[in-house]
This record gives structure tokens, C-alpha cells and sequence, in this order.
């Protein structure tokens, strides 16, 4: 299913710095996002990673009518305290205040409903990792607008066309995902999930989001868990037989 060309916006409005980067930079993108949907198995992570971006960015409408999710699948955590090193600004008053950050590492996949398909279908789209500030409101420092939770950027100097989502959750979500990380059943897993009405391209026009040039805000972050049935069967071969 070959997706619609992208409707060039001419307007007289002068570009800001950070759309001429960001159009800058679909520009590189360009020869990954157009392809079709059908050479995505062809494709390397990379280059999905590229098509994914591009298509949020310049077919927006026509990319969510296959209803895109991504799913970061966690395979580490590190989780940090620093003492007294933020500081909150509320009525007039600064504090100090802890910072905590959750650094995940993990593995993007991105899941796409086809026509005439009736389940979806998962590309792998790379490694990354997903940054997490946890606090009761959003730090001044983080690049979101209100009610945004995170963006995602593609373009990080030291891993290239990989996927990073920088962003915060407040404490709450974190006491109640907390024993889901940590579980030492390795037949559960947790996965960050990223569905297709929470992503919109941080360009002009979009001023409810923000990022750096060519990321993609995000305005939810869902943890799933997940329990593997494996545990379960082997608690039952091990009962005792009985005959009826």
C-alpha cells in the first residue's frame, strides 16, 4: 500500500529555526519514507526507524489509519536519586527537591494494521532507551508543553536512527509499575507503549507539542505488563495425578 504524497504548505509565514532544521532533516530521511509499506521486511532497523519518523512528520493522516504503536520492550533499568540537586519554584517559593530519573533500556518495535489484514503486524525498529524524569510536575528544563508527557527524537548524536524518548511520569506511576520492573520472573516482561493518537510531529502548527527539530511528541506514556503462562503450566505438571 503505497502511502499519499506529503501536501506542501507554501505559506508566506516566516520558518522558524526549528522547522527549517526539522524540514532539513526529513529531507535526509526522504529516501526511507517514501518507500511503500510493503518493502518495510526489506528494510534495515535504521531505515525503519527513518520511515517511521518521516511518515509521522509528512503523511501524518495517512500513516494513522493503520493505527501505528510502539512498543519499547524493556531489557534493563537504572534508577537514579540525586540529593538536593532540582530545584521547584511554586508561589513565589524555591525549593529543593530530589531529582529521581529511570533510564530503560530497551528494544522499539513498531506495530502496523494492514488492509485486509485481520491482526497487526510488528516490524523491529532498534535499540534505545527511554529516559524518564519522575516528579509530581513537570521540570522547568524538560522540553514539554503543558500536558505533554515526552517526546521521541531519532536523531541522537551518539546512536544514530535509533529511537529515545526523553519525558516524566509522576511518582504515583512509578510505585505502581516499580514491582513490574523488578520482577525476577523471567517469563514477564514490561513494555513502554506509544499508540498512534498520543504522537504528533513537533513542526509548525503542532503548538501543543514540543522537542527538538524532527522529534515526535508525545502526549501519554502506557506501561504494560506482562505475564507469561509458562509459570502457571509448570506449578501443574508438578501436582500430584490423580485417576478420576
Amino acid at each position: 500500500m503505497p502511502l499519499a504524497k506529503p501536501h506542501k504548505n507554501y505559506e508566506g509565514s516566516e520558518l522558524t529555526l526549528n522547522e527549517r532544521q526539522r524540514r532539513d532533516l526529513m529531507h535526509t530521511m526522504a529516501s526511507c519514507g517514501e518507500r511503500p509499506v510493503a518493502d518495510l521486511p526489506e528494510l534495515s532497523d535504521a531505515e525503519r526507524c527513518k520511515w517511521l519518523f518521516w511518515n509521522l512528520h509528512e503523511n501524518l493522516d495517512h500513516i494513522r489509519s493503520m493505527e501505528p504503536t510502539l512498543q519499547g520492550r524493556v531489557t534493563s533499568l537504572q534508577f537514579t536519586v540525586l540529593d538536593s540537586s532540582s530545584t521547584v519554584v511554586e508561589g513565589g517559593v524555591t525549593e529543593l527537591a530530589l531529582e529521581k530519573r529511570l533510564d530503560l533500556s530497551c528494544h522499539w518495535l513498531l506495530g502496523l494494521t494492514y488492509p485486509g489484514y485481520p491482526d497487526e503486524i510488528t516490524h523491529s525498529v532498534g535499540d534505545g532507551w527511554i529516559n524518564l524524569i519522575i516528579a509530581d510536575q513537570v521540570p522547568a528544563y524538560l522540553m514539554v508543553h503543558e500536558g505533554q508527557r515526552a517526546y521521541l527524537d531519532a536523531d541522537h548524536t551518539t546512536y544514530p536512527s535509533q529511537l529515545f524518548l526523553e519525558g516524566w511520569v509522576s511518582n504515583q506511576i512509578w510505585q505502581e509499575m516499580r514491582p513490574h520492573l523488578w520482577n525476577a520472573n523471567p517469563t514477564c516482561r514490561t513494555d513502554v507503549v506509544l499508540l498512534d493518537n498520543v504522537l504528533f510531529p513537533v513542526k509548525q502548527g503542532f503548538d501543543f507539542v514540543q522537542g527538538p527539530a524532527g522529534s515526535i511528541g508525545v502526549m501519554n506514556v502506557e506501561f504494560r505488563a506482562f505475564s507469561h503462562p509458562t509459570e502457571r503450566r509448570s506449578f501443574r505438571r508438578g501436582e500430584p495425578r490423580h485417576r478420576t
